[in-house]
């Protein structure tokens, strides 16, 4: 299936953006995986890649023990483009210098670009860029041109054509850089040469057909939280092989307000799925496993613990199956370092966990290859209903990372309320925005959620003092989750689900709105 795709590789040097790399190449209909710098080079040979991307990372690469690669490796005859770390290790690697810069050169920066080149094509010759380097290239390898400078950077980009090899101090993977990824376009496109066949509607088409293969006659267990990977992983196994499905749908009690019913109407036995579909209520049993733990991965952990062993007790109760199914998709597969070299950010609890006894003999993982966005699209065409394939995306965990610090029914019901105040409040208000203007309000948020603090402060409230918790309310604008920006929402708004939440809320006397943006922080809090 995948294996007879086109490709390139991206090779990890433990850069923070080595997912988001990839994620561009595929927006140019070019399937793409993400590898360490460990790989050896044989491997790299036998996978045929048109193209190799090189990532950033943390190191200076003309120190001893950093993170290297072959000469080998840029003479293969395939295109090679580095990216800032990947730029300096291939002029390090190939004969250029690499010093150490008197200052480090960060942020929104102006770049002088030549386009009479196959990498710039179409790039203005003064445009905005990305920059986030200690190092410069000094000195160029021999048979390299100078296609790209600023006015601190001597060497922002570099290219020797005859070699196919291409240099870049920035980075056109985030969208900070303008045309970043017309860069990337011209690059694998027109420079590799890819034709651009990864599309959804074969990639269904032929997931089904495999599934379909693999599976014959066999049963599949499936554990469904509701989310969008598990909801269009279990759609996919649904239109391939029906009621040889069966989901478990565990209810920890720490999903979002009414939100066990509503899994249950849709995936339920008289839904719009053909599947067999099982309900357990576990939220009491999870709250007594969570008590006093504030650690956040620790309560990472007791969450995916613990819902594999609800989910293992309803296992026996089937019997064998053939397969075990999981929502796995790339971004968990990379984060939870079992792909690419950068450091483990979270654990999740549908990779690296799996049942201890439930009698299965394989498991498959129908989304393993797509990143959050390429689910959504297999999604539509599954068939699957807009409300459910663009919900907002939400952890495995749950609420048990909304709520800062220990867990308690009582939070869980704080959390739960204002979070439901906050996601009404701008539903309604997007809503309005779109009737009176007939377009959708650009400040809508792609992600945003109400969560509790640990803080507790004195207020007044019906002439009595009050000590009670602040809620902070997260909303975020992003492309595909690997970096975001706070979402601008109206004052207005703001001000209206904060009255709400203090007034309808029990136990909150306080409301934040944070501002922060991905990198440096993360979406969720914990």
């Amino acid at each position: 299936m995948i294996q007879d795709k086109e490709k390139v590789i991206v090779i990890d040097f433990g850069g923070q953006y080595n997912q988001l790399v990839a994620r561009r190449v595929r927006e140019c209909n070019v399937y793409c995986e993400i590898y360490s710098y460990k790989t050896p080079l044989e491997k790299i040979k036998e996978m045929a890649p048109k193209g190799i991307i090189l990532t950033g990372g943390p190191n200076s690469c003309y120190e001893e023990g950093a993170p290297t690669a072959g000469r080998e490796l840029f003479e293969m005859g395939v295109p090679v483009l580095g990216l800032c770390y990947g730029a300096q290790l291939m002029m390090h690697v190939l004969g250029g210098k690499v010093e150490r810069a008197d200052a480090r050169e960060y942020g929104k920066t102006k770049t002088y670009f030549k386009n009479d080149n196959t990498l710039f094509n179409g790039i203005k010759d003064e445009n905005i860029v990305w920059m986030s380097h200690f190092d410069y290239i000094s000195k160029l390898a021999p048979g390299f041109e100078v296609i790209a400078h600023t006015d601190n950077c001597p060497v922002a980009a570099a290219q020797n054509v005859a070699a196919g090899l291409y240099a870049i101090q920035f980075h056109p993977e985030v969208l900070h850089t303008v045309d970043g990824s017309k860069m990337l376009y011209n690059f694998v496109r027109n420079i590799c040469g890819c034709a651009g066949d990864w599309r959804m509607d074969t990639f269904v088409e032929d997931s089904i057909k495999a599934i379909r293969e693999k599976v014959g006659d066999g049963k599949v267990l499936l554990a469904l939280s509701g989310g969008v990977d598990s909801s269009v992983a279990a759609g996919l196994l649904s239109r391939a092989i029906g009621k040889q499905l069966t989901c478990v749908f565990v209810d920890h009690g720490l999903l979002r307000k009414n939100e066990g019913d509503e899994v249950e109407a849709v995936f339920g036995n008289n839904g719009i799925f053909d599947l067999n579909f099982i309900r357990v209520n576990a939220q009491h049993r999870f709250y007594v496993k969570l008590a006093g733990e504030s650690e956040p991965e620790r309560k990472r952990k007791i969450i995916g613990e613990e819902f594999i062993r609800v989910f293992e007790e309803e296992a026996k109760k089937i019997g064998a199956v053939d397969f075990l199914a999981q929502g796995t998709i790339y971004p968990d597969v990379v984060e939870s370092g079992l792909g690419g070299e950068s450091a483990v950010i979270k654990s999740h609890h549908n990779v690296g966990g799996l049942p201890d006894y439930v009698d299965f003999k394989e498991i498959i993982e129908p989304l393993r290859d797509l990143f959050k966005d390429e689910v959504r699209k297999a999604g539509l065409e599954l068939g699957i209903p807009e409300r459910l394939v663009f919900r907002q995306p939400f952890p495995g965990p749950g609420l048990g990372i909304r709520i800062i610090g220990d867990i308690t029914e009582e939070k869980v019901k704080i959390v739960q309320d204002a979070d439901f105040i906050y996601r009404d409040e701008i539903a309604k208000a997007a809503d309005a925005y779109k009737a009176e203007n007939g377009t959708a309000a650009p400040w809508m948020p792609d992600q945003y959620f109400a969560a509790l603090t640990n803080i507790r402060s004195v207020g007044v409230m019906g002439d009595e003092r009050t000590y009670d918790y602040a809620v902070a309310l997260r909303a975020v604008r992003t492309v595909d989750f690997m970096t975001a920006e706070c979402a601008d929402i109206p004052f207005t708004v703001l001000q209206t689900v904060m009255s709400r939440i203090i007034n309808e809320v029990r136990g909150v006397n306080r409301v934040f709105f944070d501002l922060t943006s991905k990198p440096p922080g993360t979406i969720e809090l914990e």
